[in-house]
């Protein structure tokens, strides 16, 4: 399974440990930036990883931002990306469980390695539970169009 990342410069320490994370269980990381600590604009990999989700080239998303805020917004502009971010464990499930989430992000100043990584597991490991949130889900889609 391949997973896009992308972290903007306040996340590029935790981006890190999470692709280290996702090579040592065996996925394909694709790492779209940023590569440094030098100040950059979130949106920019963002956006980027999103794309390579929406596109079908990676199956998952996950950004990293200071906030996770920013990141996330701009993942949600590309069609086809429904990103939340992983506050908690519960979020983290609910958002593949009830969303069927194809991305999540993290706040690197709010959130310690150790939390992320279990909901980076979380995230990867929940299906999506279909049925009346099916529905739902359709809506969200529908209203991309």
């Amino acid at each position: 399974m391949k997973i896009a990342l992308g972290s903007d410069h306040a996340g590029f320490n935790q981006k890190n440990k999470i692709k280290e994370h996702l090579i040592n269980k065996g996925y394909e990381v694709i790492d779209v930036g940023t590569n440094s600590l030098d100040s950059c604009d979130y949106p920019i990999f963002g956006i980027a990883a999103a794309n390579e989700v929406a596109s079908g080239n990676a199956e998952y998303g996950i950004l990293v931002c200071s906030s996770g805020e920013g990141i996330m917004m701009s993942a949600n502009k590309v069609k086809g990306i429904r990103c939340g971010i992983g506050y908690n464990d519960d979020v983290a499930r609910l958002t593949r469980e009830h969303n069927n989430a194809n991305m999540i992000a993290f706040g690197a100043t709010f959130m310690n390695n150790e939390d992320v990584i279990r909901r980076v597991d979380i995230f990867l490991n929940t299906e999506f539970a279909g049925g009346r949130h099916a529905r739902r889900v359709g809506e969200i889609v529908d209203a991309e169009k």
